[in-house]
């Protein structure tokens, strides 16, 4: 059993950057794949990068150039940095996992096993 907790989740103004963590228990992070997911007001949840255990790393064409996942195995932690964050970047940000270790960056959801319970990040002035 994993369990992920994410934090970082706030108010933040256009044009800034935030970093999200997640830290799973239960799983070392350095065996996991990882992603994280978001899910804006009235929308579906849609992906937002992942990282395999390999470190190959993916990206949504939305988020592509300003935002990065990044794993601290020292720390049993993955990151989300986001820069130059915009209003439409307004949503719940979700950490999800998975034990089989697969090689490639995994965008759909149901690939994930396990998910956090959502962190809001809202982008307003």
């Amino acid at each position: 059993q994993v369990q992920l907790v994410e934090s970082g989740g706030g108010l933040v103004q256009p044009g800034n950057s935030h970093r999200l963590s997640c830290a799973p228990s239960g799983r070392t992070v350095s065996v996991l794949g990882m992603g994280w997911f978001r899910q804006a007001p009235g929308k579906e949840r849609e992906f937002v990068a992942a990282i395999t255990r390999t470190d190959d790393t993916l990206y949504a064409d939305s988020v592509k150039g300003r935002f990065t996942i990044s794993r601290d195995n020292a720390k049993n932690t993955v990151y989300l940095y986001m820069n130059s964050l915009k209003p439409e970047d307004t949503a719940v940000y979700y950490c999800a996992a998975e034990t089989a270790g697969r090689l490639s960056p995994l965008v759909e959801e149901g690939a994930y096993e396990y998910w956090g319970q959502g962190t809001q990040v809202t982008v307003s002035s």
